[in-house]
């Protein structure tokens, strides 16, 4: 019997390979539902408490000691407000951990994140995950062209596909920067395309206070005036690390703090560029760096959602490049989480971080050193989770559906398994009895399309002469041919033609004032 079923698998008849050409099959990626999976175990831990609590002082005495540069005016007075010692020549602020740690306690441990779409609304917090496309690349590649800038239709190709995709949580409206549009007026284009295009959650660019102040003004169209209590838009911020934030940074994080909307705090630290070399000194100073925005935002508006963002590897002293992939970035993501649970706070991190390339097996091993910490260590939200390749410089069409297939078995993993009397099947082990098989049984033929994770591109599982009959392709020339295919079946949800009317409106008006009246100036 096995060898009957061996020959079965590897010569396919005419017919089954005819009928196989001529009907498309449904991709099981798109049969998921959507949903945040849960990480239900324990998350990783890999330093003690007594450790993190080490860190944890070594961050205050950063602050108390060093200080911090925040490089707004607004910001040095909100802070002298709140009684912290502030130089206001240098605009350097030296905060006490009293005072920080009660500012950092405002914040919420927890919120939803409203999507257009109920449906899509998302939940930071607890051990729930989101998945976020990669983001602010300026070039792309695929197989079927060499790398190049970005064009707002292409940013529309990665828009469509995250929609259709039950595994992405979010709009993906930065995945590449459309350098065809104009820098000044390009935020309003992205935003146009992500609320005609997705249904999902999105954010707006933290970049000054002009840009937010047209993101909100843009929500408030599609969500209504005032805004629901619940956030619907994020932002992110980096630190200019070490020990910096600069204008541009404050100035669009407070923007959407006041009006009640997420912002995440991450610093970008290379360890031996922006810290010290050894990673104890680096977290401990991404630490006193996210909570000291975080300590900010709670200035400008108490209880304001924040999200503590980690983003620290180290740098390759060969090259002077960052490394991404090392496990000095798996030992970062998973003791910032740690970091993020003590302060109560939701967590940041990463999914696809590489150096490679190209789609190839640097590109899987250094990814699966970013993922595979990050969804154990209980990472609310994991961004760059698809598509990121050549140190975030480049995003990669088949890169992007390679780490979708991650993202599906990561859901079909954290789902685990069911252990019952069904599941058991004692009675069918005993009917089959020693040396048999269970293709045919009826357990076997009741389950067996849904029982077991389905590949949809990476894995191919068949015999070597179906592999060469099928074109002998390796998993990147399967992933182009996936992009396309979801590309093909992408339907556009539905907005109200009001809404998108004064969105567009409102969107054309700007571009005048900001390209006539050079407002972008003023960003």
């Amino acid at each position: 019997m096995q060898a009957e079923y061996a020959a079965m698998i590897a010569t396919p008849s005419a017919e089954r390979r005819s009928a196989r050409r001529g009907k498309r099959p449904d991709n099981p990626l798109l049969k998921l539902p959507f949903r945040q999976p849960r990480n239900p175990w324990k998350p990783l831990e890999i330093l003690a408490a007594d450790q993190i609590e080490h860190i944890h002082a070594a961050s205050m005495r950063i602050l108390e000691e060093t200080g911090i540069d925040m490089l707004d005016d607004e910001t040095i007075e909100l802070w002298t407000r709140a009684g912290a010692k502030v130089d206001a020549e240098l605009r350097r602020v030296w905060i006490d951990r009293g005072l920080l740690m009660g500012l950092v306690a405002q914040a919420p441990s927890s919120f939803r994140h409203h999507a257009r779409n109920p449906e899509h609304t998302i939940f930071y917090g607890e051990n729930a995950i989101t998945f976020t496309p990669a983001a602010g690349m300026a070039y792309l590649t695929s197989r079927d062209f060499p790398r190049r800038t970005g064009t707002l239709n292409d940013l529309i190709d990665f828009i469509k596909v995250g929609q259709l995709v039950p595994v992405i949580h979010t709009a993906g409206g930065a995945s590449v920067e459309p350098q065809d549009v104009p820098v000044s007026i390009r935020h309003l284009r992205r935003a146009i395309a992500v609320y005609t295009h997705t249904d999902k959650v999105t954010g707006g660019a933290a970049h000054g206070r002009v840009i937010p102040q047209d993101a909100i003004a843009m929500a408030k169209i599609v969500f209504g005036d005032p805004l629901p209590a619940e956030p619907v838009l994020s932002s992110n911020i980096n630190a200019s690390s070490p020990l910096r934030y600069d204008s541009r940074m404050l100035g669009g994080a407070l923007s959407y703090a006041r009006e009640g909307q997420i912002v995440t705090v991450t610093p970008f630290i290379l360890a031996g560029a922006m810290s010290p070399i050894s990673m104890a000194a680096a977290i401990a100073q991404q630490n006193a760096e996210a909570l000291a925005g975080i300590a900010t935002l709670q200035i400008a508006r108490p209880g304001a959602p924040c999200i503590y963002g980690g983003f620290t590897t180290n740098i390759d002293m060969k090259s002077g490049s960052p490394a991404f992939g090392t496990p000095e970035g798996a030992w970062a993501m998973a003791i910032g989480a740690q970091l993020a649970r003590r302060y109560h706070l939701p967590y940041r991190g990463s999914g696809s971080l590489c150096t490679a390339k190209a789609s190839d097996a640097q590109a899987g091993y250094e990814t699966m050193w970013t993922l595979w910490p990050a969804v154990m260590s209980n990472t609310n939200q994991i961004v760059h989770a698809a598509g990121w390749l050549d140190g975030g410089l480049t995003i990669s069409y088949e890169k992007f559906i390679l780490d979708l297939e991650m993202l599906a078995m990561f859901q079909h993993f954290l789902g685990g398994f069911e252990i019952s009397d069904d599941t058991l099947a004692l009675d069918y082990i005993k009917e089959v009895g020693p040396g048999g098989h269970h293709f045919g049984t009826a357990h076997t033929q009741a389950r067996y399309t849904t029982e077991h994770y389905q590949s949809f591109v990476v894995g191919d599982r068949q015999a070597w002469e179906n592999w060469e009959l099928a074109g002998a392709q390796e998993a990147a020339e399967r992933a182009n041919a996936v992009w396309k295919d979801l590309l093909a079946q992408y339907e556009k949800p539905a907005l109200d033609p009001g809404i998108e009317e004064a969105l567009r409106e409102y969107a054309a008006r700007r571009e005048r004032e900001l390209i006539n009246e050079n407002l972008y100036e003023k960003i």
